[in-house]
C-alpha cells in the first residue's frame, strides 16, 4: 500500500460529515475507508474468490 498522510486523510473525512455529526459517524466513515482499502489490496494481490466459489461452498443457490 503506498504511503498516505493518515491525519490529511481524517481530515477530509470530518470535513464531509454534516453538522451534527455523532462520534459514531466518523468511526463508520473510518471503518468504512479501511474495509474499501483492504479489499482493494487484496484484489491488486490477486486474494480474492469468485461469487460463485462462495455459492458453492455455503450451498447457496446461483
Amino acid at each position: 500500500m503506498k504511503n498516505i498522510n493518515i491525519k490529511k486523510e481524517a481530515r477530509k473525512l470530518i470535513d464531509k460529515l454534516p453538522e451534527g455529526s455523532i462520534w459514531d459517524d466518523l468511526m463508520y466513515q473510518i471503518y468504512v475507508r479501511q474495509s474499501v482499502e483492504a479489499g482493494l489490496a487484496d484484489s491488486k494481490a490477486s486474494n480474492i474468490i469468485f461469487v460463485q466459489e462462495v455459492r458453492k461452498k455455503f450451498r447457496l443457490p446461483e
